[in-house]
């Protein structure tokens, strides 16, 4: 991967890192099928916002929090994106029957004016629900709780079950198809691993796998 100077071009560098890991142009979700993802039809979302659903009240990332954001995670805001390590894992949400976008932006700081101005070794590009781990250094783990933190979603401090900031403990998850036991924040993020987080009935087909764009 080509990473971006450091600061002081951390504006440019930052922007750049937008465009993600891939030749993708910058916030185009990554394609997959809908057999192997519930939120493969997201649609294009401008940063730091989450597209529209009937479950999305209150799962829009708020881009004015995500340095403290990413330091509740007890993560770094760094320059630019770490290399590492380098691998990804996916994402899907689904409350009460409702597909929750993973919104883009996750683990970025942004400055007053509304440009961004840092990043975390864990962090999204788009609303595909891809989860980057790109690490200024090897061998730390990830989890699902950092994700969700820096997302600033599932800290249990209101809201009713399956809301966006009902308790993690609420939900059930699926990694590979293989349902978890415990609270979902405790999931480990291993590379190219499929997570599914369900309130409520699962649906009928449990995703095992994600495809993943050609050199993720």
């Amino acid at each position: 991967m080509k990473t971006t100077p450091a600061f002081p071009a951390a504006l440019a560098a930052i922007t750049l890192c937008l465009a993600g890991c891939s030749a993708a142009a910058p916030n185009t979700p990554a394609t997959a099928s809908a057999a192997t993802s519930p939120s493969a039809s997201a649609s294009t979302t401008a940063p730091g916002e989450a597209q529209a659903t009937g479950a999305s009240s209150g799962w829009q990332l708020v881009p004015a929090n995500g340095a403290a954001g990413i330091k509740a995670a007890g993560l770094q805001v760094l320059s630019e994106e770490g290399s590492a390590e380098h691998y990804h894992a996916h994402l899907d949400v689904i409350s009460d029957g409702h597909p929750v976008p993973v919104p883009a932006d996750i683990g970025f700081s942004f400055g007053a004016d509304g440009q961004p101005n840092g990043i975390s070794a864990l962090h999204t590009h788009d609303p595909s629900g891809i989860i980057h781990i790109e690490a200024p250094t090897a061998g730390a783990t990830y989890t699902l709780g950092q994700v969700l933190t820096e997302w600033g979603v599932l800290d249990g401090s209101e809201g009713a079950p399956g809301s966006a900031h009902s308790s993690a403990a609420d939900w059930q998850a699926y990694v590979n198809g293989a349902k978890q036991s415990g609270n979902p924040r405790d999931i480990t993020l291993k590379a190219h691993d499929e997570v599914l987080l369900v309130h409520g009935a699962p649906p009928a087909t449990i995703p095992s796998s994600y495809s993943f764009p050609d050199g993720y």
